[in-house]
Order: C-alpha cells, then structure tokens, then sequence
C-alpha cells in the first residue's frame, strides 16, 4: 500500500523530466555534454545522468504500469502507516526541491553552463546569484535531492546506496572544481567560498 498514487507519481516524475529537459535547452543551449577530463568528473557525471535520464524514467514508467515493486529486488516494505506518510511526503518534498533547485540553477547559469568539474572557459562569468547566492553547488544539491528523494518516493534500497555513492563522488570532486574556480576568477572566488556553504544553506 503507498499514500501517493503510483501512477499519478510516475506521470509526475515524466513530465519534470521533460519540463527539465526543456529548460536546459533554453537556458544553455544544449541537452547533453560528452565529460572530459579526469576519471572521477567522469564517474559523477554519468552518475547524474544515470539518475536523470535512466533511473528516473524506468522508476516513472514501473510506477505508471504498477510493477514497482515486483521490479526492485531491494524494494522495502514498510508496515508501519506513519512511518509510511513520513517516508513518502518527504520523498516527494525532497525530489521536488531537487526538480526545482535544478530548473533555477540552470537558469541563472544560462550560457555559463559546464559539465561539473570542467574548467570555466575564458567567455564564463563567475555567477553568485539565485540559488548561488545560498549554496556554491546548488545542482550537486538538486542532484543528490532528486535521487535521494526517489530513494524515498519508490522505498528501493538499491537507490539509497546509489545516493551514498554519488553523494562520496560529489564531495570528492567538489575541492578538484573548486581549484580550477580558483585559477579562473582568483580572490573574488576565495571570498564567496567563505560567504557562502557548500552543498547545504546555513550549514
């Protein structure tokens, strides 16, 4: 038994995705980016775009055909009808702050858009506005919201230790991009890095 409706949930999960879709496309001018540089930029980018393009469509079209739980070996089964709510209501304000933060952050990166990890070109500005104005990586954040959130929204175990591993690869990458910020815009970068938090506002 699930609080939300399984269908409704995966037909919301597809249409974010498009709405997301379309908003990278208008806003930066692209869909998708070929990684370049080191094994580790190499393994959290294709661990976002796992998560984006592959896991979030096949869990929306298990949910859409009811088959979810039958799918997910690591599917787990809560009885508990409290414990339930909980997990559910904030699976789903967690992946919908994720779809959010990403649409936001995308939009105020606009054409300054690269691949986490990638050196800025000579052309980028440095942004620290909307939501960079609360957190340095706002879509490593929204990233980890949606999968961590799915983990939630569909009960698989398999998605939390997917969550875990991502979350260690971000955290690692996280110095690597923030020395080549640093080579490219200097003081101001070493300043805003000591205004603003890393992944977690006020934190």
């Amino acid at each position: 038994m699930h609080l939300i409706n399984q269908r409704a949930l995966g037909i919301l999960i597809l249409i974010l995705l498009g709405i997301l879709v379309v908003i990278k496309r208008w806003a930066t001018g692209s869909i998708l980016e070929i990684p370049k540089g080191s094994i580790l930029l190499w393994l959290v980018n294709i661990f976002n775009l796992l998560f984006l393009l592959i896991i979030n469509p096949l869990a929306a079209i298990l949910l859409i055909m009811e088959k979810m739980e039958t799918a997910d070996p690591s599917f787990l089964v809560i009885n508990s009808g409290l414990i339930l709510v909980l997990v559910e209501i904030g699976g789903l304000i967690i992946y919908l702050s994720g779809f959010f933060l990403m649409a936001w952050a995308l939009i105020r990166l606009g054409i300054n858009y690269q691949l986490g990890g990638v050196d800025p070109r000579s052309s980028d500005k440095m942004v620290m506005n909307g939501p960079y104005k609360f957190i340095r990586h706002p879509m490593y954040t929204a990233a980890l919201c949606i999968a961590l959130g799915l983990a939630f929204l569909i009960q698989s175990k398999a998605c939390f230790v997917a969550f875990c591993i991502y979350l260690v690869l971000v955290i690692l990458l996280i110095p690597k991009e923030e020395e080549s910020m640093i080579r490219a815009y200097g003081e101001p970068y070493k300043q805003y890095q000591q205004k603003v938090k890393k992944l977690v506002p006020f934190y």
